[in-house]
């Protein structure tokens, strides 16, 4: 069976159990929140496409970040066998053709990954990007699909607190 998961976790972010109790936030600091997506969701689609199709102009960025950015991540889907996770990769850099970086998520599906380990990827395996801006989110078109998917108080929690303008 294919599985594809995408990664919600940001570098920084803190992880949401769904009772949304802020002492629940508190014990889930180090969590991953991971939300399941089928493959070849449109609106996922639609949100890497999105994010393909404006990488170079990210990549400018992230080489020259102006005053008031920070946070510079890729998320890149990672392989084993038919199943897809994507991850964030922060820090990364241009290397070659690619780019290295090390892994911010902990794998809940792939197992030929850990968190922590730098990893070697194509321009292929990118599907979003993300930095923050004065205190605002820019890119992570992905985590917006997301709040799709989970509760209202979820997706709420994180837009008020991570600077999500979905």
């Amino acid at each position: 069976m294919r599985r594809s998961l995408c990664a919600l976790a940001l570098a920084a972010m803190l992880a949401l159990p769904a009772s949304g109790r802020a002492a629940d936030r508190d014990e889930a600091r180090d969590e991953n929140e991971v939300v399941l997506v089928e493959r070849g969701d449109a609106d996922m689609t639609a949100a890497i496409a999105q994010a393909r199709a404006k990488l170079d102009e990210f990549l400018v960025v992230a080489a020259n970040p102006p005053a008031g950015t920070s946070d510079f991540k890729l998320k890149v889907a990672v392989r084993d066998g038919e199943d897809t996770e994507h991850f964030w990769v922060t820090p990364f850099r241009v290397a070659g053709k690619g780019f290295k970086g090390t892994l911010a998520n902990e794998p809940q599906i792939v197992s030929n990954v850990e968190a922590g380990e730098e990893i070697e990827f194509s321009r292929a395996d990118v599907s979003d990007w993300g930095y923050t801006k004065n205190g605002r989110q820019v890119g992570s078109y992905t985590v917006c699909v997301l709040f799709k998917q989970m509760p209202k108080e979820q997706a709420e929690y994180y837009r008020k607190n991570h600077g999500f303008d979905c």
